[in-house]
């Protein structure tokens, strides 16, 4: 029998936005395994279990941790925030899974960012769209302007994660200038922050007026495309039903 590894999406973090299935996988395992901010995500009722985890930038260490708890027989939750196929760790774990060909991989999805903040604004993401972060950690800013410029030329709906942070305080203004080139400064756009958490702060406004936002790495960005309007405070996408 292998051992079994659940990669799990645990959405925001508050119980309430998790889905049934993720519940299950961390009231089912033995260890906990995550980023320390998303295990105090968690609360209180899951503080029992063996909760082990790794500072930032150190994902392969968290990886082989949840792998090698697993490999001492413990049933094994690895966490990450959204969804564990979006911007989180289950590609790494299937990467690594050929050094342990003992375990078993779950896994479990969550609701990412992209879906959770567009309920907020109200239906941003309502036709074709992209998702794009301005994270350049693991993806140079070259390649991230090509896909802006793609996006933005396919008139897609865009969510942008990660637009800001202390040492990228200027991304999310060159990302506008970027779309600027192809898109109406009017462009509907809004903003989420803290996304079903404590200080949610949420916001509508024009493409030019979103160059100046501050942001940081909690925030959530949505860019509607050409066809997309504010309504009595919404972002709204139209999908194209004839009324």
């Amino acid at each position: 029998m292998k051992h079994e590894i659940y990669i799990t999406g645990i959405g925001p973090g508050e119980e309430n936005m998790m889905t049934g299935q993720a519940i299950q996988a961390l009231e089912e395992s033995d260890v906990i395994v995550g980023y320390p901010l998303y295990l105090k995500l968690l609360g209180d009722r899951f503080q029992g279990k063996e909760c082990l985890s790794t500072p930032m930038r150190k994902e392969v260490d968290r990886c082989r941790m949840a792998y090698e708890k697993a490999m001492e027989g413990k049933k094994v939750c690895l966490i990450c925030s959204g969804d564990a196929g979006v911007y989180g760790l289950a590609s790494l774990m299937y990467e690594l899974s050929g050094e342990y060909p003992d375990c078993k991989l779950t896994v479990i999805p969550g609701v990412t960012a992209a879906n959770s903040g567009a309920a907020v604004l109200g239906a941003p993401l309502n036709h074709d769209f992209c998702v794009i972060s301005l994270s350049d950690l693991l993806t140079p800013w070259e390649q991230i302007e090509k896909r802006l410029t793609a996006a933005v030329e396919g008139d897609f709906a865009i969510a942008i994660y990660n637009p800001a942070s202390r040492k990228r305080s200027d991304y999310l203004q060159k990302a506008c200038d970027i779309l600027l080139k192809k898109a109406s400064p009017e462009r509907a756009c809004g903003y989420v922050e803290n996304i079903g958490r404590e200080g949610t702060k949420v916001g509508v406004c024009s493409l030019q007026e979103l160059r100046n936002l501050k942001a940081n790495m909690f925030t959530t960005v949505f860019i509607g495309n050409s066809q997309s309007l504010i309504l009595d405070g919404k972002l709204i996408t139209k999908r194209g039903y004839r009324l």
